[in-house]
């Protein structure tokens, strides 16, 4: 597809997820946003971007607004150990931050992950204008957290004992997880640059184009493989160990 198309799909997603961060949904703002992008794509001197434009931009409006009611862009705290489940067995792509409130690390992880208004965040120490948000940024992906003490049978399932970890989910498949600082610098001041390459590698990290030109569906098997999962990582002096 042409580049100039990609430009206005890209952005097109980027404010639809600015508009989650600044407001209550609103169709008709969404509206405008559509119609802005449209009246670019139809003014555009290349007929091929005018001709096929038009249907990528309707369609790339339908499934931003699917995943938005699915809290995608946002950094949301699930409390309910079957929902935090189906969640991961169902997304495509899925990072879930199992926390513990008294952990420092865990606040840290939290500024990097969520998106600056997100309620779940309200409340705590730290500020928030230094840091990238990863969850704004990658609208494909799903991002969660989850306090351990409420997941007993995650937490044993996926053998957490250090935190903070991160658990990446692909089709309903642990394949990876990010424990504690050490991949990060093993200190606190780590760039969220730094978490983003690393959550890269593992492939869980998909902006909202990305995802729908790849093919992904929303309907993915409700089981997950727990015979995939895997460990990875040391626990450093500064990481926390919890006991259920």
């Amino acid at each position: 597809m042409n580049n100039v198309i990609h430009s206005k799909l890209d952005s097109l997603a980027s404010r639809l997820v600015q508009s989650n961060d600044s407001r209550e949904e609103d169709e008709q703002d969404d509206d405008a946003i559509f119609a802005e992008l449209e009246a670019e794509i139809e003014n555009d001197a290349d007929a091929a971007v005018r001709d096929r434009g038009i249907e990528q931009l309707r369609l790339e409006m339908q499934r931003a607004k699917e995943m938005r009611e699915n809290a995608h862009g946002r950094y949301m705290e699930i409390t309910n150990e079957k929902e935090a489940i189906r969640i991961s067995a169902n997304e495509p792509y899925c990072v879930i931050h199992f926390y513990h409130s008294n952990f420092r690390r865990c606040e840290i992880m939290d500024k990097h992950l969520a998106a600056s208004n997100d309620s779940c965040l309200e409340g705590t120490r730290l500020l928030m204008d230094s840091y990238q948000q990863l969850a704004p940024k990658y609208y494909a992906t799903r991002f969660i957290r989850v306090f351990v003490e409420n997941m007993p049978w995650l937490v044993e399932k996926l053998a957490i004992q250090v935190l903070p970890c991160l658990m990446c989910f692909i089709d309903g498949i642990s394949k990876d997880r990010l424990i504690g600082f050490e991949e990060l610098g093993n200190n606190d001041a780590f760039e969220t640059a730094v978490l983003e390459l690393r959550l890269a590698n593992s492939g869980v990290l998909q902006k909202a184009r990305n995802a729908y030109e790849s093919g992904i569906t929303y309907n993915v098997s409700s089981s997950s493989n727990t015979n995939k999962l895997r460990r990875g990582g040391q626990k450093d002096q500064d990481d926390d160990e919890f006991d259920l």
